[in-house]
């Protein structure tokens, strides 16, 4: 048990280079959600579901992260930072990554029938901050979710996907990138895991630097109209 915790908290450790101590890692609310998460799908298994509802309600309220009972998940699962939501039938496996605000949603079955209706996310997939990874879809192995993206259909192995709705870009699917893609998002051909976040910032202030000029071209034209 010890040395799975500890292999656990290396894996953090290994996509994560905020923190400078295993014991630091503990107060991740991911940490909590998932050992919650643990508990709640143990007795959701059971059929006990009220009390597996219980379970995530009070693990919602301590760490701003829902995770259904219901859902299944492998080995060494991060979710950095929290605010996520993750449905009832969503499959995570091995070494995925979940960044902030994320959420894992199903689909309305028009048959009235629940079934599959939430994402399955393979093997060290990565999803970025906002993604918004909708119904009973497939993120393959290795793949990459950009920040903001909205993903509504399979998602090749190693494909990094960006954009409303997602499209591939970089890099074509099968090909895998080597190292870790922090936030999933490809800021630049060199990224560097230390200043991951600076250079997220710096994309979305292009981005936003771009829609201000669009807008004040378009107020420009509609001045010399008048």
């Amino acid at each position: 048990m010890l040395q799975r915790l500890v292999a656990y908290l290396d894996s953090i450790k290994a996509r994560d280079p905020a923190p400078r101590s295993r014991l630091e890692i503990l107060t991740y609310p991911g940490v909590w959600a998932l050992v919650w998460h643990r508990v709640a799908h143990r007795l959701f298994t059971a059929r006990l579901f009220f009390l597996a509802r219980l379970v995530n309600h009070l693990s919602r309220m301590t760490t701003a992260i829902d995770i259904h009972p219901g859902a299944r998940i492998g080995r060494h699962f991060f979710i950095d930072h929290g605010f996520t939501v993750i449905g009832e039938t969503a499959e995570i496996g091995d070494n995925v990554t979940i960044y902030q605000c994320v959420t894992l949603g199903g689909t309305s079955p028009d048959n009235g029938v629940a079934g599959k209706r939430h994402p399955t996310l393979c093997d060290n997939a990565i999803i970025g901050s906002g993604a918004q990874v909708l119904g009973p879809i497939t993120v393959g192995k290795g793949a990459r979710i950009g920040a903001n993206a909205v993903v509504t259909r399979d998602v090749p192995e190693g494909a990094v996907m960006v954009g409303i709705p997602a499209r591939p870009t970089m890099i074509e699917g099968g090909q895998a990138k080597p190292g870790f893609l922090a936030y999933g998002t490809p800021c630049s051909d060199v990224f560097d895991p230390q200043t991951q976040k600076v250079e997220l910032l710096r994309c979305e202030i292009e981005t936003m630097r771009k829609r201000l000029d669009a807008l004040l071209a378009e107020q420009e034209d509609v001045r010399s109209r008048a």
